[in-house]
């Protein structure tokens, strides 16, 4: 396979909705199927992958099912105190952020592993190239949603917070990288459309100062849009599967259900067999 020939895989955030691409993964590990010469994560997605990465079979789902029920993380009490809604830094006490045992595994593969963020600063997505020493800080970087998380880490000397903002699908960068075949995994269904919400205006009046950052947010639903019209409408010689959650998947993006949580986890796993099926096809 030559370097402009490269085969990638892309793994959507989405908070506690990202428990679909956690059985989706789990049920690769189950086939040993990894074709992909490299891979680009965003948030939550980017935190699935180090999991698939090191076959660390079944542990995702157990981390997304300690969190949903652990206050420590999620507590709305606290938020409204001035506090995180999502307490990240509690996450790396932990040993969550990433999985310390798992690193070297990880990058077993001695393949690229890219996490996407987004600078503060700029406002413009910046694709991390990750290894041992940089995964934790890039992945918390890429998952700090603006106000749920009160601070902007901090991710090759810049302030950054999540990547969804800026490129929440960037199959565009696995083009520019070469990819001609990808996998795209996401965390919404099919007919999903994204809306400007009284919680996104918020965040971009609490943020203003940030005129940038604030700029991007603006071009949210335009970046999403586009991003699924080169899914859908890829340029000739290049291949894009994209695979969904079905419409009945009901997790939401702080779920706390763990019944939620376990049928979004089955429907990936279930669905993993038909995927691997849609790619050799």
């Amino acid at each position: 396979m030559s370097d402009l020939s490269k085969n990638a895989l892309i793994v959507e955030g989405g908070a506690m909705r990202s428990v679909f691409s956690s059985g989706l993964l789990d049920g690769f590990l189950e086939h040993n199927f990894n074709p992909f010469d490299f891979y680009i994560g965003v948030s939550a997605g980017a935190y699935n992958l180090t999991t698939y990465l090191a076959e660390s079979q079944g542990k995702s789902l157990q981390v997304f099912l300690e969190l949903s029920q652990d206050k420590n993380f999620i507590s709305y009490s606290r938020f409204l105190r001035g506090g995180h809604l999502l307490d990240l830094d509690w996450l790396s006490k932990k040993g969550v952020l990433p999985p310390q045992t798992d690193l070297a595994r990880t990058y077993q593969h001695n393949k690229p592993f890219i996490v996407c963020a987004t600078d503060i600063e700029t406002g413009q997505a910046v694709y991390l190239d990750t290894n041992p020493e940089n995964l934790e800080a890039s992945i918390k970087a890429s998952i700090a949603l603006p106000l749920v998380y009160r601070e902007f880490p901090i991710a090759n000397n810049r302030p950054m917070t999540d990547g969804g903002i800026a490129d929440g699908i960037p199959v565009a960068e696995a083009i520019r990288r070469g990819a001609r075949k990808i996998m795209v995994i996401r965390s919404r269904h099919i007919s999903y459309k994204k809306n400007d919400t009284p919680g996104h205006r918020l965040t971009r009046w609490k943020l203003r100062k940030h005129t940038h950052l604030v700029k991007t947010m603006r071009e949210r639903i335009k970046r999403f849009e586009d991003a699924i019209q080169l899914i859908r409408n890829p340029p000739i010689g290049i291949d894009i599967i994209e695979i969904c959650p079905p419409d009945s998947f009901s997790v939401g993006r702080f779920c706390r259900n763990a019944e939620k949580l376990r049928t979004g986890y089955e429907y990936g796993l279930r669905q993993s067999t038909h995927c691997i099926q849609r790619w050799y096809s």
